[in-house]
């Protein structure tokens, strides 16, 4: 298990997130990109700008909001995001 000085050092030290997990479509943590491994367990693990971000269920959703669960909310489906991050692009 992460002890809390961890996982704050690792919060601390990771980049910007990228447009793909600000959709959705990729964990925040580990960046697992969900198009390609639709079997990945995501987690609602916070909001921003009105979108879900979202991480892998179990290390990367406590990680991400100290919760092995993430939060008591049910991702959007995939396609609804893969939809809302192209109509963002352009």
């Amino acid at each position: 298990m992460y002890s809390q000085n961890s996982i704050s050092g690792h919060r601390r030290g990771r980049p910007e997130p990228t447009a793909e997990m600000l959709s959705g479509l990729a964990c925040l943590i580990c960046g697992t990109d969900y198009r390609s491994a639709p079997d990945a367990d995501a987690r609602v693990v916070s909001h921003r700008d009105g979108k879900q971000l979202v991480a892998c269920h179990g290390v990367c959703a406590r990680m991400a909001s100290g919760s092995a669960t993430g939060l008591d909310e049910t991702p959007l489906p995939l396609a609804e995001r893969m939809h809302r991050h192209q109509t963002n692009r352009s």
